[in-house]
């Protein structure tokens, strides 16, 4: 039988360290052309302009993500935007599709991929506003802010969280004038007469460095939990090197990190051990097919009664801590015999309250970007103390 390994404090404290370096000094550094190109976004928006993002295979979930962030907002009162995640033909779709007055979102790992770049190329000609995440164009070109696919992927969760949460920013701005009303506590500026974009444009970057901060802040709580995350990964390796496979589940954007860590765990960067993983956020057609026929907190459930045995994990991420899918999940889970482990934020919700799962990670704030960033964060890290533990 293999030993299990040990894992520190110490060096989740390490991992993490090497972000808040990496995600404070590049957010200090583009927080003002940020602010730029969000004001632009905005203004494509009010022209009738769509968001078309698309990835190659390894970033198609941040695709994903920022699509649903921008057509579903999670923050009450915020309007719908168009957006489309294209990943699957991008090839075919962008080109076609993309027109003068829409943006266009290319991601890429850190190596870049000529294929994207080529995509964003041809509809640049064309007068799409585009955003190559990493890579090069005229309007916003992100360098590669780490070699570390984890740390890069990490750094543009957050930008295009940033983009999403200013770009309503200044189209509030339109509307609002002098009011902010529910957001006056975040921007308190919205308040203030009406003067243009431009006159936002500080205010705004200095919010977008206030995130920067508040996340490592957070990343800094979340390695205090070093032993507990230590533990889940111990659990983990236990149930993996007996032939188990990780089960992913999440709603709207946790997801799509659900999917992102399906994928990191079966198709890992930097040379590390494949696992095997399935997210079952990833079908549309099951996921609607149960939904619409059983009902939607059987989305999970019902594919873990498929799929499930009693080696596997079953992994949830969730911001609330009490979506009813989830929480059915993780029962069908445990009745099954699998290990349980779920990410949540604000307090745990009902899954830390009654230890819904085997080991639950706590992202303490109730901003529910700077959750997922994190939570990123932390899925990350496990991916990688995962393959520490089964290399050495």
């Amino acid at each position: 039988m293999t030993p299990a390994p040990t894992l520190d404090r110490a060096l989740l404290a390490e991992r993490i360290r090497v972000r808040n370096e990496a995600s404070t000094t590049f957010f200090t550094r583009e927080a003002d052309a940020l602010a730029k190109v969000s004001s632009a976004m905005a203004q494509r928006f009010r022209q009738g302009g769509r968001l078309l993002a698309f990835g190659a295979p390894a970033v198609a979930s941040d695709a994903q993500h920022v699509a649903v962030e921008f057509v579903h907002p999670v923050l009450a009162g915020k309007r719908a935007l168009p957006a489309l995640d294209l990943s699957a033909a991008y090839r075919e779709l962008i080109p076609r599709l993309a027109r003068a007055e829409d943006i266009v979102i290319g991601f890429t790992p850190p190596d870049g991929d000529p294929s994207v770049a080529r995509t964003i190329r041809q509809v640049e000609a064309r007068g799409a506003l585009c955003l190559a995440l990493p890579g090069a164009t005229s309007h916003y070109s992100m360098t590669a802010a780490s070699a570390n696919a984890f740390v890069l992927q990490e750094i543009v969760e957050m930008l295009y969280h940033v983009l999403w949460e200013t770009v309503h920013v200044f189209l509030e701005h339109d509307a609002i004038g002098s009011g902010s009303g529910a957001a006056s506590f975040l921007y308190p500026f919205l308040g203030e007469a009406s003067r243009g974009d431009d006159h936002l444009l500080p205010e705004v970057a200095a919010s977008i460095r206030a995130k920067a901060a508040c996340v490592a802040e957070l990343r800094n709580h979340v390695a205090a939990q070093g032993d507990a995350i230590a533990a889940a990964v111990v659990a983990m390796h236990g149930r993996i090197v007996n032939g188990g496979t990780v089960l992913t589940f999440g709603n709207g954007g946790s997801a799509t990190d659900a999917t992102d860590l399906a994928f990191d765990l079966l198709q890992p960067p930097n040379g590390y051990p494949s696992v095997p993983a399935i997210s079952l956020a990833a079908d549309p057609a099951t996921v609607t097919a149960i939904a619409n026929d059983v009902r939607v907190e059987a989305v999970f459930a019902r594919q873990l009664i498929a799929h499930a045995q009693p080696r596997d994990v079953a992994f949830a991420i969730s911001t609330s801590g009490g979506s009813a899918n989830i929480i059915a999940a993780l029962a069908e889970a445990r009745r099954r015999g699998l290990l349980t482990i779920a990410l949540a934020g604000y307090d745990g919700g009902d899954i830390a309250r009654q230890h819904l799962a085997d080991h639950v990670i706590v992202i303490g704030s109730d901003q529910i970007p700077r959750i997922q960033e994190v939570q990123a964060t932390v899925y990350h890290v496990m991916v990688e103390m995962l393959a520490a533990a089964r290399q050495g």
